[in-house]
């Protein structure tokens, strides 16, 4: 069974930083990319970032470019989302997908991670 487990998620100041992680079981992802998405109270959920797991090639949302960054850990079958500059609008849940296609049709997801800004 596939599990994807975030953690990471938390309270924090404008301007500040957080790093999520997403820990993935039961199969390796080395074909397929892995994502982000987040879903604001009363949005529909959006993309913010995936990696094509075997290049290491990113692809972000324009509203992160330039303050998020996503890498992975092969070894540790886990991606990362380092977050910094943080705004008020990015609270949201954050979710981890995996085996996902490049037109970001994921196959598997967690159970996401709440991410608060203060202003």
């Amino acid at each position: 069974q596939v599990q994807l487990v975030e953690s990471g998620g938390g309270l924090v100041q404008t301007g500040g930083s957080l790093r999520l992680s997403c820990v993935g079981s039961g199969r390796t992802f080395s074909s397929t990319f892995m994502g982000w998405f987040r879903q604001a109270p009363g949005k529909e959920r959006e993309f913010v970032a995936d990696i094509r797991w075997s290049s290491g090639i990113s692809y972000y949302a324009d509203s992160v470019l330039g303050r998020f960054t996503i890498s992975r850990d092969a070894a540790k079958n886990t991606v990362y989302l380092q977050m910094n500059s943080l705004k008020p609008e990015d609270t949201a849940i954050y979710y981890c997908a995996g085996d996902g296609t490049a037109a970001r049709n994921y196959m598997y997801w967690g159970q996401g991670t709440q991410v608060t800004v203060s202003s």
